[in-house]
């Protein structure tokens, strides 16, 4: 494990300096070893010198792998955070990954086969229709029942599962190190980070685990005009193939083509924000890799678009308390009741339970309250992410590793959002949402909704029900006995106790005046205080054991 960290380390460290990218920092930022650094790896041999420092710094995250690309892919949507040109430069992250050749893709789906290429599809697209850092995608025809159907195909690409273990590595290596050694290390809590994003990259490598992921999402929005998903074909799908209907719409980042078609861009943006929460509060099942090569929006009804959605890979999910927190404080929010963020953020375990929530909700306040009533082009996500990760540092705030995924989302749709209608109002389309979200959990509704779920068991269990009731009542019955004899014995023990005492103390008093007069009775009277005394003290002991 180590070998492998330090040579992974090494090949990073090389690209680093053949592309470059030390340039991309002022140069009082980087630390004098870096500025030496320059002399002593003068061996490695630059690259693309004539490139530009975005194209550049695009060409290395492509050669560093999949773990930097999908690094990649988030930046390319924050284009607040990021000059113009890097942001274009990214965007071709996002599906223009440079391919792996064609015959390595039909090895890889003959082998999954165990049949030639021709004997599965009618047809198959030498040139793939997008590349990216996991996968590619050819397009095919596929007869089906009798019908002819066009498809996708996605091929793994070849030993991409060792090269992402590889970074996994060297990223647990540098996480160990600064829950060591950073003052906030154990706060931020880097190890399960890093441990539960391996777990999702070795996931998205299982097409088969993605194509019940996508079976899933379709369900969910079988029927909807907001979300479309492709029909997957299972029986044709393996570890390393995954076979999809293919899908005719406009890339969500191509702006200029869904303003020529006069599409509704307001009610799209809109609808981005509905989607994401209903797939985080209505299913708990949400897409978690909603970077823009993988959403398009159809062609048809351009004045109420509607999305269609690809690449379920990654899927995050949300258990039934961390999702009534978020809830609740993303309600608490909007309604800019910071005591109750505060209180929630408490209750839930998110920070310690001695923290002084009076602090808490005015650091809360002062982050939240400069944002509110302003549309998305005039807010600085990144100003505000900043003095929030300080809020959290001051107040010891623990990372939640289980909402990482839901972190990344949200920075997915909000820079989605800000391409597509920068004046979108967030907090007044999220807000109707959540308060009937809140309705349907805590309301009337949510009342009637466990009766109906709760029926088939109840009406299973009712037959059942007069042997439960006696059995119930007879085990009342006995603890009541059990209970009665229990105190009748505690009553009879105190009063033993408080005769022992009685005699006990007696006799003390006794051997005292004995002690006190010896020298003035005579000693046939002191012989029977004596044995009083005796007979007391054996008496009082007698009791106390029985």
């Amino acid at each position: 494990m180590l070998i492998k960290q330090h040579r992974r380390l090494y090949q990073i460290t090389k690209i680093f300096w053949q592309y470059r990218l030390d340039r991309l920092f002022p140069e009082s930022w980087l630390p004098w070893y870096v500025r030496y650094g320059r002399i002593i790896v003068l061996w490695f041999r630059p690259r693309h010198q004539e490139a530009s420092d975005a194209a550049r710094f695009r060409l290395a995250l492509e050669e560093l792998g999949p773990v930097f690309v999908k690094f990649g892919q988030m930046l390319s949507t924050r284009r607040d955070l990021l000059p113009d040109a890097f942001a274009e430069e990214l965007a071709k992250l996002q599906d223009r990954v440079a391919p792996f050749d064609e015959s390595q893709a039909r090895q890889q789906i003959e082998q999954a086969y165990g049949k030639t290429l021709e004997q599965v599809f009618d047809s198959f697209e030498s040139e793939p229709l997008a590349s990216a850092s996991v996968a590619q995608v050819h397009g095919a025809k596929l007869t089906l029942d009798n019908q002819q159907l066009s498809v996708v195909v996605k091929v793994i690409r070849p030993g991409i599962g060792k090269v992402i273990d590889a970074d996994i590595s060297v990223m647990q290596m540098f996480a160990g190190l600064a829950e060591q050694f950073l003052p906030d290390g154990k706060r931020l809590r880097p190890k399960e980070v890093v441990s539960e994003y391996r777990k999702t990259l070795f996931d998205e490598l299982d097409l088969m685990r993605e194509a019940a992921n996508g079976i899933q999402l379709r369900r969910n929005f079988e029927g909807s005009d907001s979300l479309y998903v492709p029909e997957i074909y299972a029986d044709f799908c393996r570890q390393n193939v995954l076979v999809m209907e293919r899908i005719d719409g406009i890339p969500v980042s191509d702006i200029a083509a869904l303003e020529a078609q006069g599409t509704n861009m307001e009610r799209l943006a809109e609808r981005g924000v509905e989607v994401f929460f209903t797939q985080v509060f209505r299913d708990s099942f949400f897409h978690a890799d909603m970077h823009p090569g993988n959403i398009f929006v159809s062609r048809q009804h351009p004045d109420d678009p509607m999305y269609i959605g690809v690449d379920f890979g990654i899927v995050g999910t949300l258990n039934r308390e961390d999702k009534r927190y978020l809830a609740e404080n993303f309600l608490a929010f909007f309604n800019r009741d910071y005591r109750k963020v505060a209180e929630l953020h408490v209750a839930s375990g998110w920070v310690p339970s001695d923290t002084n929530v009076e602090e808490f909700e005015f650091a809360i306040r002062t982050v939240c309250e400069p944002i509110f009533q302003k549309p998305l082009a005039e807010i600085s996500f990144g100003h505000v992410l900043i003095n929030l990760f300080n809020t959290a540092r001051r107040f010891n705030m623990e990372v939640q590793p289980q909402l990482v995924l839901l972190e990344k989302t949200l920075l997915y749709i909000e820079g989605l959002g800000r391409q597509l209608y920068p004046q979108l109002d967030l907090w007044k389309t999220a807000k109707p949402f959540l308060e009937d979200w809140m309705q349907l959990q805590i309301g009337p509704k949510a009342v009637w909704r466990d009766i109906k779920e709760n029926a088939p068991f109840w009406g299973e269990k009712l037959p059942e029900m007069p042997n439960l009731i006696y059995d119930s009542l007879q085990a009342v019955q006995r603890f009541t006995e059990q209970h009665q004899q229990s105190a009748q014995q505690m009553t009879q023990w105190r009063q033993r106790q408080a005769r022992s005492f009685y005699w006990l103390t007696t006799a003390g008093v006794l051997a005292i005046c004995a002690g006190l007069v010896h020298d003035t009775v005579s000693w046939p009277e002191l012989t029977g205080v004596l044995a009083a005394a005796a007979i007391c003290w054996v008496r009082g002991l007698w009791l106390n054991r029985q």
